[in-house]
Order: structure tokens, then sequence, then C-alpha cells
């Protein structure tokens, strides 16, 4: 039972734990990262589950050979911890004896272990369990997962419960062709498009639900921005006055995902040098208002009424960036034509929904709106559309028993980080990405 506590044996120690080992001997497993040698001595970066260590080898003080060791060979270092003014840590290890666990049958054809992996994004994507070694691009995941962390962390003060939802579904939350389509034991099922029947459906039972997850889009896209496989945190909460509501617990939700980055991710924000936004309050913006400014400003005619181009996305945060100096923008009240069927119409424009977007960066990371909770309205609006109200029999259950007032949102995992990264291209983001041309590895 001692791996319960992270240790193989007794006297090994986690690289975060180091400075308090000071004068020490110690043990520490990883993979040697690199190897430099120099006249008498050898620097050895050896990498550990979070940190990278400056390892010093010499023939005063090493107890075996610098070339029994190869890089990316996994190893148990027996190490003297010295203070030394002159290294970034305060302090180096001195290695003394070096147990090799594993060794690489041949060398990586990608080199991964200098500042960043200088190769083509396809290379990058092929080659994915070793480049995924390299400094800079685990550490885009790593902060990653201190999104996620706090983004966990917000939801469960704020009471939400979280759900784990089903990813085969027999009819499609978001409609159209969008859709991935397989055969179910002689039946026709999809891939889940959202968790939205499902986090409707517990905002009934929880009131508040939150779920991060996979979904799937069969969108034919093969852009910096699309991804056919993403994860999706997603959040539905009852009892809401308005969508407004939402859009306040987005806010709150993000200023904590930054705290926490701030506050556990300093080495990773060093690493990827990440400046991290600044969110007192998100200025919002109604849809039309929003494509009335972008073309007024840039004389620019408006082509589509329904929904934006991505570069009116790309002009409005420029617009409001220069305003506000905030980096994002929810934009309301978008047109009915452009959003699902369990939207709500808006009292004031019928034409209308209560819905909104989030940009960030120039980039849409959120939708989410208020959905409408009344079995007869829900209906019409079905029966308006066409639908075959059949096929959502199990989801119209919910309104016919009676639901709160709710809404909530989905918010794109990948394209937020790769934002906050300002990265060209969201599959930077994707541990293994999925895209129009791409299932491996």
């Amino acid at each position: 039972m001692k791996n319960i506590v992270g240790m193989i044996e007794k006297g090994t120690v986690e690289a975060g734990d180091l400075a308090n080992h000071l004068n020490e001997k110690i043990k520490i497993h990883g993979s040697i990262y690199k190897i430099r040698k120099m006249s008498g001595f050898a620097f050895i970066l050896l990498r550990t589950k979070r940190n990278v260590v400056q390892c010093i080898y010499s023939n005063e003080f090493s107890l075996f050979e610098l070339e029994e060791l190869t890089e990316e060979s996994c190893v148990i270092a027996t190490a003297q911890v010295i203070p030394e003014e002159r290294s970034k840590a305060g302090f180096e290890l001195r290695l003394l004896e070096m147990e090799i666990l594993s060794k690489p049958d041949q060398q990586s054809p990608i080199v991964i272990n200098n500042k960043r992996v200088d190769t083509s994004l396809e290379n990058l994507l092929n080659f994915r369990p070793v480049t995924l070694r390299n400094e800079k691009e685990r550490a885009i995941f790593l902060l990653q997962e201190g999104i996620t962390l706090g983004i966990r962390e917000f939801l469960k003060k704020e009471n939400f419960t979280e759900i784990h939802s089903p990813k085969i579904v027999h009819a499609g939350a978001e409609g159209g062709a969008n859709i991935f389509r397989f055969d179910y034991f002689g039946k026709e099922a999809y891939l889940a498009q959202s968790p939205q029947f499902y986090k409707q459906m517990m905002a009934g039972v929880y009131e508040r639900v939150f779920e991060i997850a996979p979904v799937f889009r069969a969108e034919k896209h093969d852009t910096s921005r699309h991804l056919n496989e993403y994860t999706s945190v997603d959040f539905e909460m009852g009892y809401i006055k308005n969508f407004e509501d939402i859009m306040e617990m987005e806010t709150a939700m993000l200023r904590h995902v930054v705290e926490v980055l701030e506050s556990d991710y300093e080495e990773e924000r060093r690493i990827l040098n990440v400046k991290l936004p600044y969110i007192k309050e998100i200025p919002s913006i109604k849809f039309m208002e929003a494509k009335e400014l972008i073309s007024a400003k840039f004389n620019r005619p408006i082509l589509d009424f329904d929904d934006f181009e991505p570069e009116e996305e790309k002009l409005l945060s420029q617009i409001i960036k220069e305003e506000t100096g905030s980096d994002f923008v929810f934009v309301t009240h978008y047109p009915g034509r452009k959003r699902p069927f369990y939207a709500m119409d808006s009292i004031e424009n019928v034409e209308e929904t209560e819905s909104f977007d989030l940009l960030f960066k120039g980039l849409e990371i959120t939708t989410g709106g208020q959905r409408i909770h009344n079995y007869e309205q829900q209906l019409s609006k079905m029966r308006k559309r066409e639908m075959n109200t059949e096929l959502f029999e199990s989801y119209l259950m919910m309104h016919k028993y009676g639901m709160p007032p709710h809404g909530g949102l989905g918010l794109g995992l990948e394209r937020f980080t790769s934002r906050l990264l300002d990265q060209d291209n969201v599959r930077l983001s994707s541990l293994f990405p999925r895209d129009l041309n791409r299932v491996t590895p």
C-alpha cells in the first residue's frame, strides 16, 4: 500500500518537495530528458511528472558511468540535494547512483527536448505519444487540468451536482445533419452532440448540474477552430429569473478559474508565457447591435442576419477590447432561426431568443441561454419546425410533468484553452485531436 502516497519505495521524493530536503540524500524517479556533456561533468535533465529537474554528473562523486545513460531512459536516481544560489531552484542534485528501469528501443525521429518541438503540426500530432513529453507541450495540458479543476471547485461550491450522461443517444439534441449515425444492434443510434436533454432532465432532479465530457459533431469543417470530438463543459441551473443569471454564473466561474491558474500553475504559466485575463465584469451586446456596430466601424455590409462570420467575431472582440479592455464579450438575443428548438423566445421580440454566446479573443467559446420549460410551448415550437415529436417522447416527459424555469450553457474546453494560450489552431489544445482527417493516434 506504499504507492498510495505516491512513493515507489522509502526515501523517494517528489520533485516539488526537493527544497525541503537540502543536504539530504534522496531518491527520485523520472525519465532522462536531456544530457549535456561538459569537460569532466555533465548536466542531466530529469523529467518527472510535473517538473524538469537539473542534475549534475561528475567523475568526482557519481558512482556510475555516464555512457550508461540514454535520453528517455526511465530511472531511479540517488542524489544529494545541495544548496546552490546560482541555480534558479536554489539547489542542485548531485547524482550518486542510478538504477536504470528501462531504455528506449530506438531514438525518437522528433527532437522533443528543446524549448519547443520544431516540426510541422502534422508531425507533432502523428508522433503525439512522444511529442507530448516536451516540456512546453505537456504544460498545455497541465494548465488545462487547472481550468477543469477551477470549474469543478467553483460549481461544487455553488451547489452544482456533477452528472455523467450517455453518449449513445436516440435523437440529436442540436438537430441537423452534423450528427454521427451508427447501427446499434439493428437500430439507428447517434453519438451525442451535447448532453443537453439529460442536463435539462437532471435540473428537474438536482436543480443545478454540470458535466465535463466529450461531445461529437459530424461537421465537415477542416479549419483551425473545429474539432469533431471535443470536451464540453456544460451546466444547467433551475429556478432562474432570466438568462442573465447564467451569464453571471459563467463570469464568476471564469474568474475563479483565473484565480486557480494564478495561484497553483505558476510554472506552467512561465513555460507557456501566459498572461491571464483580468475578469471583473464581462460586457454584453445584442446580436443585431453588434452586427450594425461592425458594419458601421469597418464599412462591411451585413451578409448573414442569423449568425456571425468568423471574421465578425474577431472584429467585434477588437472593438470591445479597445473600448472596455475586456478580452471577453457576451453576445445576446440571437435570432431564433439559428438557435435550437429548446431555446426560449424573447417576450419583447419573438424573432429573437433568450440566448447568448461568449466570445474570447475573437472566438466563440460558449453558447447558452434560457430553455423552454412549459410543455405546450415546447410542443408548439417543435411542431412549427415540423419535428417528429414522437422521437422526443422521453425528453418531453420532463416538460409534461413539471419543470422549473431553467437554463445553462456549453463551453468548449479546447477552444477556451487555445484562446488563453493565443494558439493559432485548436488542435494544439487537444491531447489526441479528432478532426475531419484524423482518427489516430
